[in-house]
């Protein structure tokens, strides 16, 4: 072998160590990365929300499915409730339900149609939330398509409510819930998204829904960079499977941890959502501020 050949093979051999190190730190990374999702996933212990964000927690879209296996946890965790839904019958029966649940518990029951005028429900929340210690908000009311249709196919006035209820109704919510949060220097804020909006490269043949989903998660990005400095935790969970008639909550416990990842159209995704609500951890991504595929547990730098 040439002198040159040697020298050729010598200088390539030097790459090595170099492009190993590199290989070892984006290894350690992933590991890390893992890891503090299982802490923040399963292991971390259930956070105080009474202390920390206040003893009042408002959940709209509450009668049926995430919304209210939200409420019977929060319940179970102490919190006041503000049940914010169209149907008065079955916000009653709820919060009968939860008062079982807490006998020692406080309820407010607001029946309000999000598909129409919602001004007077809207300035009603936003006195509730001066009024009491309101720290939590879970913005969970939201409608879909009936069945999956063309763009073209979609009538006026069921794409007018997907955006009135989707989008109208989480921003006026959110704007109504904050400066009371803001004041008092504490707060949480988590609206419910969509893996089809963010996680998925596309929605087809739920096009709006899927829009209004992605208009969710953009401003609770946005909204989580603006408040966090002010004690206010905002994030968006991307449920992947979603069910509308009201569901046990112990089938919510046993769901898989999957609330970022596509899953089975069977299977309610609550628990990812409830156990992130609920948990402790050092941060969490849940698709809000570190970008990429989120993992992670719920809030950022607690």
């Amino acid at each position: 072998m040439s002198v040159s050949c040697k020298n050729e093979l010598l200088h390539q051999l030097s790459w090595i160590p170099l492009i190993s190190g590199l290989g070892l730190i984006v290894l350690l990374r992933h590991i890390i990365s893992f890891t503090r999702w299982v802490t923040a996933a399963f292991l971390s212990p259930p956070k105080d929300l009474r202390s920390r964000y206040g003893s009042w927690a408002i959940v709209t879209g509450c009668t049926d499915g995430t919304g209210r296996a939200f409420a019977l946890k929060l319940a179970q965790r102490g919190l006041n409730l503000i049940l914010v839904s169209r149907n008065r019958d079955k916000l009653e029966r709820l919060s009968e339900e939860l008062l079982a649940v807490n006998g020692h518990l406080q309820v407010r029951i607001l029946a309000l149609d999000f598909s129409g005028d919602i001004s007077d429900g809207v300035r009603e929340i936003e006195e509730m939330a001066k009024e009491l210690d309101v720290g939590v908000l879970i913005n969970n009311v939201g409608v879909t398509y009936p069945v999956a249709r063309f763009f073209h196919e979609v009538e006026d006035e069921l794409w007018r409510s997907i955006v009135r209820v989707n989008v109208e109704g989480t921003v006026r919510v959110t704007r109504a819930v904050l400066p009371a949060m803001f004041r008092r220097g504490r707060g949480a804020v988590v609206s419910i998204g969509s893996g089809g909006a963010v996680v998925a490269p596309s929605h087809p043949l739920s096009a709006i829904y899927a829009a209004t989903k992605a208009f969710v998660d953009q401003l609770s990005r946005s909204l989580h960079v603006e408040y966090r400095h002010h004690g206010i935790d905002i994030q968006c969970q991307k449920a992947v499977s979603k069910i509308s008639h009201a569901v046990d909550l112990n089938l919510s416990l046993a769901a898989v941890y999957m609330s970022t990842v596509p899953g089975s159209n069977e299977e309610p995704n609550l628990y990812g959502i409830v156990r992130a609500l609920v948990s402790d951890a050092d941060i969490w991504r849940a698709g809000i501020g570190a970008g990429g595929l989120p993992i992670g547990g719920p809030w950022n730098n607690l």
